[in-house]
């Protein structure tokens, strides 16, 4: 049964649940005392000492019920009921002596013993066959699966595993011996087989769910934001989520090692000679590091709405690693939208800003006057200003002198666009007029550009 568990904590982990090794030992504590005797009690138990959330405790649920119900082959009475298909008298067919693995006659001659897998599947011992799947499920590895391309070689594993081989033979022998007995036997294989593909199919979505989850991450990162279909856009929302924990984790810890320094051993030496050199006193080598400040200028105009909102959303989920979060959106004007998203839900924040002043023409020029007027300021020798658009300015004055001005007091400017780059400098894109006054130009078309990028601008601060 800890083998069992050991499954069922991977199959939870596929399933979205978070499980620490240290969270699983204590649920194998507590399914230790109450036992596996009542399913329910069970149940309660992992979902108490393995779910944090409301959502995690659904998702759990759902995935016991899938992993602890286990397909098993229809029986003949399955098959009987509700029909007059088999008469009275056939009944002492079922219990017979070759239905239960004799030696069946036929004009006087005997055939062989049939296997022990026949056997089971005649005399109907649920019990019998439902272990025998059990054990041809572990043999097999059957917890290894991950794509659904394996469902026939993991199907072809367990029949083996079964004995199908043996059973093969048999049906062969009594085909000769008694037709009618090969014929119910062949019908038993043919239930075998459904309840085989079942339990494939059912670890598939056990085991494989993280794989797939993977695969269909991995399609959503380098899809173009700006042409993502409706379906795929809370799907997306959750992979910039999902971006962003993993950026904080990443950048996180490393500043909080920071604050402390690294032990300087000349320091600690020279403090400690009265102690004959042992450490009693430590000290430590430390660092000067700006405070991180980030101003975001976001286009959300027509044509860049939707990759604003992923850039948006990104940017304001790593409060942990940045310290100073001041972001701008515009198209035709300039607005401060940093209190918007601090205070609301994101897609109520999206909603917002967009309704005062998204979806309208981009004018580059008017949007870096109002940013000029009002928050010039904002931008010191510490501050990283980050402009996402792809700078068509719609034939207006593109102002590149106000971006002169504000590369020249910040410390550096990064300019996303998300167009690609052949379409920089025709029509009315001003890319190349920008691109001398930015520190660096990046083309962020995807969820991994955008990770990339984000990434590469934290991790100047560490």
């Amino acid at each position: 049964m800890r083998e069992e568990l050991h499954r069922f904590f991977r199959a939870a982990r596929g399933a979205g649940v978070r499980v620490s090794p240290a969270e699983s030992i204590d649920a194998m504590r507590a399914v230790a005392d109450v036992g596996f005797a009542d399913r329910g009690v069970l149940r309660d138990t992992l979902l108490l000492t393995l779910a944090k959330s409301q959502d995690e405790k659904q998702a759990l649920g759902d995935c016991f019920d899938l992993f602890f119900s286990h397909p098993e082959p229809k029986s003949e009475m399955d098959d009987a009921s509700g029909d007059d298909a088999t008469a009275p008298g056939d009944s002492s067919d079922a219990t017979s002596p070759a239905s239960a693995g004799g030696a069946p006659q036929d004009g006087g001659g005997e055939t062989a013993e049939l296997g022990e897998l026949a056997q089971m599947l005649l005399a109907q011992d649920r019990s019998a066959v439902a272990a025998a799947l059990a054990g041809a499920a572990n043999a097999a590895e059957l917890s290894a699966i991950r794509y659904f391309t394996q469902r026939g070689l993991f199907q072809s594993r367990m029949m083996e595993a079964l004995g199908v081989g043996r059973l093969r033979d048999d049906l062969d022998q009594l085909k000769t011996a008694n037709p009618a007995e090969a014929e119910r036997l062949a019908n038993l294989l043919d239930g075998l087989r459904d309840a085989v593909r079942e339990r494939v199919s059912q670890a598939l979505l056990l085991y494989g769910r993280e794989e797939t989850e993977n695969l269909r991450h991995e399609i959503l990162r380098n899809a173009p934001l700006a042409r993502l279909e409706r379906r795929q856009v809370d799907q997306m929302k959750l992979l910039i989520r999902a971006i962003a924990r993993r950026l904080r984790e990443r950048y996180s810890k490393p500043r909080k090692r920071q604050r402390r320094g690294h032990l300087d051993v000349r320091r600690t030496m020279r403090r400690n000679a009265a102690w004959g050199g042992i450490p009693f006193l430590t000290a430590w080598k430390r660092r000067h590091r700006d405070r991180p400040k980030i101003v975001a200028l976001c286009d959300v105009s027509g044509s860049v709405a939707q990759v604003s909102d992923f850039f948006l959303l990104l940017i304001h989920s790593l409060h942990e690693v940045v310290d100073d979060v001041r972001s701008f959106a515009f198209s035709g004007h300039l607005i401060e939208v940093s209190d918007i998203l601090d205070k609301q839900e994101p897609e109520a924040a999206m909603r917002e800003i967009m309704t005062k002043v998204g979806f309208g023409s981009s004018d580059y020029g008017n949007s870096f006057a109002d940013f000029e007027k009002r928050w010039l300021r904002a931008v010191t020798p510490k501050t990283t200003v980050i402009v996402l658009g792809d700078a068509r300015t719609n034939k207006l004055d593109p102002r590149t002198d106000i971006l002169r001005t504000i590369s020249e007091r910040a410390k550096r400017v990064v300019w996303l666009n998300p167009e690609g780059r052949m379409g920089w400098g025709w029509g009315d894109s001003e890319m190349f007029r920008y691109a001398p006054f930015c520190t660096v130009v990046r083309q962020c078309a995807t969820a991994k550009q955008l990770e990339r990028a984000v990434s590469d601008i934290v991790a100047a601060y560490q």
